[in-house]
């Protein structure tokens, strides 16, 4: 089974890749979710809020697809910056305290169901930024299902807690580990010497084609070991790296296997039927 999620983000927020980008970041979504319809492979998409209020009729082409499952991805990626920084030192949570953790999440689940009717159960914070209160937050708020962090031999969710199932990506993401955009050979070597950045599969970055192969390879040992396949994948990155002709091959494969949305691989120990009723008041 291979379950494939992207992240969405509101132009206001300018990241780098947008910087770098001709066309918004939702429309290098639309181009990407028009590959996924004709593949017919099932994929979650993590947007953040401000997505639902400033670009909508982008937005909501997106929702509109049935091989869309709807995520959430913060408010607005974590701005303003020095708030969080802030809340950061003085509080050991870059999510912010526990009230503003929740009042962002409920901000963002709410705009969710007011635009498009559906109430979530998928969460991924921007950065993969899993705070201290992450999990009671989304616990209180019905979210089932948080696929922050990279771990590249965890194959399953794994209960917290507070009942939220967590699931990181297992296989290479494309975004830290890609030259692209303003991640150039020399502004990556200026970060590792900055922040010693790693994950579970190193420090590396490659060129599109190189990391194409190991995602190929990381997908086929899943399958030849029978083990379920986490991957996100970044619509604006496939677009700047070399307009999807690399991902255009990461997804022959993976029409070759089952897809799922990631709701699917919540445990059906508790309905989430009755976890939406008991927050829908909230």
């Amino acid at each position: 089974m291979i379950y494939l999620s992207a992240d969405i983000h509101h132009a206001s927020l300018r990241t780098g890749n947008q910087a770098h980008c001709d066309i918004s970041e939702l429309a290098t979504a639309r181009l990407f979710i028009r590959r996924i319809e004709q593949a017919q492979v099932k994929l979650t998409c993590f947007f953040t809020g401000r997505c639902f209020v400033e670009e909508w009729s982008d937005t909501r082409v997106l929702c509109m697809s049935d091989w869309v499952e709807i995520g959430g991805h913060t408010w607005s990626g974590f701005t303003p910056e020095i708030w969080h920084r802030i809340s950061n030192k003085f509080c050991g949570s870059y999510n912010g305290p526990h009230w503003y953790q929740y009042l962002d999440t409920l901000r963002t689940i709410k705009i969710i169901e007011k635009k498009t009717g559906k109430r979530i159960t998928c969460w991924r914070n921007h950065m993969y930024m899993h705070g201290p209160h992450t999990d009671r937050v989304l616990s209180q708020l019905g979210i089932k299902l948080c696929s922050d962090g990279v771990k590249r031999n965890n194959f399953s969710p794994q209960e917290s807690k507070y009942g939220v199932h967590n699931y990181p990506i297992n296989i290479i993401p494309d975004h830290e580990h890609l030259y692209h955009a303003e991640r150039t050979p020399t502004w990556v070597e200026n970060w590792q010497k900055r922040y010693s950045w790693s994950d579970d599969f190193g420090s590396e970055s490659y060129y599109i084609r190189e990391w194409t192969e190991l995602v190929l390879s990381q997908l086929k040992s899943c399958e030849d070991q029978g083990r379920d396949a986490n991957l996100l994948i970044h619509p604006i990155t496939m677009y700047l790296c070399d307009k999807f002709q690399c991902f255009d091959k990461i997804l022959d494969y993976i029409t070759t296997q089952e897809t799922a949305w990631l709701s699917d691989a919540i445990p059906a120990t508790q309905s989430s039927q009755e976890r939406i009723e008991e927050t829908s008041h909230a």
